[in-house]
């Protein structure tokens, strides 16, 4: 396995375990296996049950190739569909714990999962996926063509130290939230904060606190009610925590 080293845009560095080949691949043959059952799904429907066979054998070329596009539509979107719905996860990865990021530190975005989309065309329906397995196999990041060209990469969430684990804040039991609009957050972005409240602090830095206090407000509606910025970032990390232990 290799390691992913993330410099986000407040130049903290996050490093992530790149997914194997072994992992890819069973998402991929996952995920293949959900679109040959629903191949076989529609096709039993289609032809068998409601025996609409001689009925499109009647259509000419166009009408008929036209009526299996919609049926079959599905299959076609299914990946970036489901990246864009579940943040860079299909039912294959989310089976076997990857995931799509951006490697500038960014959350991907649809444009970022239509670029990787649209290479599949060559990583693979060229020589049958030879083309992204060597270039997952030679890339130091594990990126297909697809990834090289989004700025994406996989990586695995089953590191001994996951991004759930660096975010922890003590709470007591008593603890009592004050801004429920931190769940517009993700366990990343959180992260991310956590990582650069505390260089900022190391280094006194107060310009940086104040930026990342203005993005969170600007991200999630809060507005900081304690009027020091330290104890809001505080707080939002412990908020964070709370809900999502009790979610």
């Amino acid at each position: 396995m290799s390691e992913l080293s993330i410099n986000t845009t407040q130049n903290v560095k996050i490093n992530f375990i790149a997914a194997t080949v072994g992992e890819r691949l069973g998402a991929y043959f996952i995920d293949l296996g959900i679109k040959l059952s629903y191949i076989i799904v529609v096709s039993l429907i289609v032809f068998y049950w409601l025996n609409l066979g001689q009925v499109l054998d009647g259509l000419d070329p166009w009408s008929r190739g036209s009526i299996f596009l919609i049926l079959y539509f599905p299959l076609i979107i299914y990946s970036i569909t489901l990246e864009s719905i579940f943040e860079g996860q299909s039912f294959g990865k989310k089976l076997v714990k990857i995931k799509v990021v951006k490697i500038d530190g960014y959350q991907a975005g649809f444009g970022d999962y239509l670029m990787r989309w649209f290479f599949r065309i060559i990583d693979f329906t060229l020589f049958y996926g030879l083309v992204a397995l060597i270039a997952i196999v030679s890339s130091k990041k594990g990126q297909r063509l697809g990834d090289m060209a989004a700025g994406t990469a996989v990586i695995t969430l089953k590191n001994k130290i996951n991004i759930s684990h660096t975010i922890l804040e003590e709470i007591g039991e008593a603890y009592v939230p004050t801004y429920p609009l931190v769940i517009k957050l993700s366990d990343n972005d959180m992260r991310i904060i956590k990582e650069t409240y505390h260089k900022a602090i190391a280094k006194n830095d107060h310009e940086i606190i104040f930026k990342l206090v203005a993005k969170i407000e600007s991200v999630t509606g809060i507005k900081n009610q304690s009027g020091n910025n330290s104890d809001f970032i505080r707080v939002v990390l412990k908020d964070y925590n709370f809900y999502t232990q009790h979610m």
